[in-house]
């Protein structure tokens, strides 16, 4: 049986690197539809018009960082419920620290593994769509 792409959760992915947007295409795309963005503009645009389940961003981009991006979507109201995972190179204690305060869910390093990739990903889509949790619109 097919699977409607449609029916799939969105996953959104902001990342400067053609290459990192590839790899979380592929390690996702089975379960879910995978979006991506290169900066946080576009990003922005897109989360307004798109029923993203798990936003993963990128610290370092050119432009808009992936900090700042994850602060101004913690600032709209419509979108504080949404799960943000960093998913950056940077891996210093303080780096996780400054990603915690700017709102993100979860911390994730690079080159991540798929399959913790696909789980933590999973771990928030349920959440999002569970009868218990609280609808964000």
């Amino acid at each position: 049986m097919l699977t409607n792409i449609n029916t799939k959760p969105k996953i959104m992915a902001v990342d400067d690197s053609v290459v990192m947007q590839n790899l979380v295409k592929r390690a996702l795309e089975d379960e879910y539809q995978v979006l991506v963005a290169d900066n946080a503009v576009d990003a922005l645009s897109m989360i307004y018009h798109e029923p993203i389940a798990v936003l993963l961003l990128d610290v370092s981009m050119p432009g808009i960082d992936g900090l700042e991006l994850c602060r101004t979507v913690r600032n709209l109201p419509q979108f504080q419920n949404l799960p943000i995972i960093m998913l950056t190179a940077r891996d210093g204690l303080f780096d996780k620290v400054q990603g915690r305060l700017a709102g993100a869910t979860e911390y994730l390093t690079k080159p991540f593994d798929a399959e913790q990739l696909r789980q933590v990903v999973r771990k928030f889509v349920r959440a999002t769509i569970s009868p218990d949790a609280t609808p964000s619109l």
